[in-house]
């Protein structure tokens, strides 16, 4: 990450000089918590999806304690919220949607095809959706520096085309999880170009998606929340709920408001490495090469993507 430099030139304000770093370097944090939370929720997801629990339950409990959090901090919405057709788009695209493809793909591929299909893929998506949305062609030092991602993605994906994570079912689970990988990118980039608050967004997404969904699972859809313990429920509810959904999702829209969606986007491809390592103690799963190697390659090329452009 680069420091703010200790010194600058001489200036008609020197305070105004030496803070105008700090923004960009709390987006490079924001991003990076935002990569922690978000390699924890593959894994928990995950785990969620090898047991009883169907992914409509997983999407229920997420939704329903993130709405019981931020339902006292929505009660006076800005006028006209609950109107906009833009807040209801991106309610139902980078919400629900999203949320519906993502635990249905981890319930039937495996952790590492999760963050090599969702977080690997948005350097490359979002760029492509910046271009084609808003026109944003990608500097070349951006373009190059996808080179090393993509190696490393393919250094975490060849264990597992190699391994014994095979068949129809995965085959499914992969096709979802890169859909819900395309629809993030593209809420991801409308994000940016509506420019909405954040902390609006969050309660609006979280709120919204829950009264679309809760009462067709409630009503229609298959349970199994009684084929788990209590703490799988209480372990899902309450990081799902709070984690991704509401830290996540603040602390995302903060670094795409200041960085931008593509230097956002390059700095989450460290989420499937971290979600990889984090899987050897949770999940049982091998420490290889193959990781170690797409780590360091993973690491470089969001590196040299979130530096700034040099004109």
């Amino acid at each position: 990450m680069r420091q703010p430099p200790t010194s600058a030139p001489a200036a008609p304000s020197s305070a105004t000089t030496t803070a105008a770093p700090a923004p960009a370097l709390h987006g490079y944090l924001a991003a990076l918590a935002t990569v922690v939370i978000w390699a924890g929720f593959i894994l928990i997801s995950r785990l969620g999806g090898k047991t009883g629990l169907t992914g409509w339950d997983i999407v229920a409990l997420r939704l329903g304690t993130a709405s019981l959090v931020l339902l006292p901090f929505s009660l006076k919405l800005p006028a006209g919220t609950w109107r906009d057709g833009k807040l209801w788009t991106l309610a139902l695209s980078g919400g629900l949607t999203f949320l519906v493809l993502v635990y249905a793909g981890l319930k039937l591929a495996p952790a590492a095809h999760g963050g090599i299909l969702m977080p690997g893929m948005q350097p490359f998506l979002v760029t492509a959706m910046a271009w084609w949305i808003l026109g944003a062609r990608p500097p070349r030092q951006r373009v190059l520096a996808l080179v090393p991602i993509a190696l490393g993605m393919l250094c975490v994906a060849i264990p597992s085309v190699l391994g014994t994570h095979g068949g129809p079912s995965t085959l499914l689970g992969d096709v979802l999880l890169l859909s819900a990988s395309l629809t993030w990118a593209v809420y991801s980039v409308l994000v940016k170009k509506w420019a909405y608050d954040g902390w609006l967004l969050t309660r609006f997404v979280a709120l919204a998606s829950c009264l679309v969904f809760m009462p067709v699972y409630l009503l229609f859809l298959p349970k199994g929340l009684d084929q788990v313990p209590m703490s799988m429920l209480v372990l899902q509810a309450l990081y799902q709920g709070i984690g991704p959904t509401i830290l996540a999702m603040v602390l995302f829209l903060k670094a795409v408001t200041i960085l931008g969606a593509e230097r956002t986007g390059a700095l989450v491809a460290l989420v499937p490495v971290m979600a990889g390592l984090g899987a050897v103690p949770l999940l049982d799963e091998p420490l290889t090469a193959w990781l170690v190697a797409g780590l360091v390659l993973v690491s470089s090329g969001a590196f040299l993507a979130a530096r700034p452009i040099k004109h």
